[in-house]
């Protein structure tokens, strides 16, 4: 491999990146989409008995232009073993020539740009002044999303919820002491999402579990979890009667909860209101009313990826240049 090819690990991203850099570069990411200057085919995904590996990958022009692609693999079952859920790596190139210019871990990066774009899309969907959040599902990505969340809305009271009891317990322990934030574990779903603004679904279910009668009016839902065809979070019943808004509706529509509500007749992707690129840029409007439901699908979408990459390339080359000089 090139000498000139930069490596960085995931105690390096966490350097270089933190919350507000994420923010920026997914905010500059779907930006770029809405506007035509990326492009993005449509994921692969390989499915094995304990999990599952897949590919995204996409052009992006930034103030340089960038290609990248990230292989990850996704096996729930890993934290029992001592192991992260989700590993992998993340490919980034210069568009213009085609040089590899980095290899990055890609556990930092796609558990950050995932809650950037869930806080993105608060930003615009959630209620201004919403200051209670329900967390459903406990993992590591729960942590990232709450986190968040939080820097973009005055969060004042958390709730966590895990069909696991004792994840949520753990959870809100630690949420407590990390982010000085009153996080209060619920053993029914309804307790935490009857009392929230906001209500973020982060787990790993084949099965729908969010109803339409778990959730209040005015509510913001940030529906994370389902990245790949046969995870499930949110009835269709849900959708339907929610300004649905994705990251990107061709990859929704075939791996989101979306997709879900398309095969039960629920809705069409006619029904999506917008794509977040075009809230973000003002092109569609986001949320209108205090009492209208709305939800975003998050499938996570690698123009994410790529622009998280560059920055944290763009740094660390800024970091060597410094310690050389």
């Amino acid at each position: 491999m090139d000498d000139s090819v930069v490596i960085i690990g995931r105690r390096e991203l966490a350097s270089l990146m933190d919350l507000d850099a994420y923010l920026a570069s997914s905010d500059a990411a779907f930006r770029a989409h809405a506007q035509g200057r990326a492009t993005v085919p449509m994921p692969l995904h390989i499915a094995v008995e304990r999990g599952g590996f897949h590919a995204k990958g996409a052009f992006v022009a930034l103030d340089h232009a960038y290609a990248a692609v990230k292989v990850n693999s996704n096996f729930p079952g890993n934290p029992a073993l001592g192991m992260p859920t989700i590993q992998g790596a993340v490919l980034l190139f210069h568009a213009g020539d085609g040089r590899l210019l980095a290899i990055l871990d890609s556990i930092e990066i796609t558990s950050r740009r995932t809650a950037a774009a869930s806080a993105l899309a608060a930003r615009h969907l959630s209620r201004e002044d919403s200051s209670a959040i329900a967390i459903c599902g406990c993992g590591e990505q729960a942590r990232a999303q709450l986190a968040a969340i939080r820097r973009v809305r005055p969060i004042e009271h958390a709730f966590a919820w895990d069909v696991d009891a004792a994840k949520a317990v753990t959870f809100a322990a630690e949420m407590t002491h990390h982010l000085h934030l009153g996080v209060k574990p619920v053993a029914h779903l309804r307790d935490a999402t009857l009392q929230s603004d906001i209500v973020v679904t982060c787990t790993s279910s084949n099965s729908a579990f969010l109803s339409l009668g778990d959730i209040a009016a005015g509510t913001f839902i940030a529906a994370v979890g389902a990245d790949s065809p046969h995870k499930s979070e949110i009835h269709p019943e849900l959708l339907s009667a929610s300004k649905v808004v994705t990251d990107l509706t061709s990859q929704a529509q075939v791996m989101g909860d979306l997709h879900h509500a398309i095969d039960a007749g629920a809705m069409s992707a006619a029904d999506v209101h917008a794509e977040l690129g075009e809230v973000v840029t003002g092109r569609k409007p986001g949320r209108t009313t205090a009492t209208e439901v709305t939800l975003f699908d998050s499938t996570g979408v690698a123009i994410q990826d790529v622009a998280a990459a560059a920055w944290a390339y763009e740094r660390a080359i800024a970091a060597r240049e410094i310690a050389n000089a």
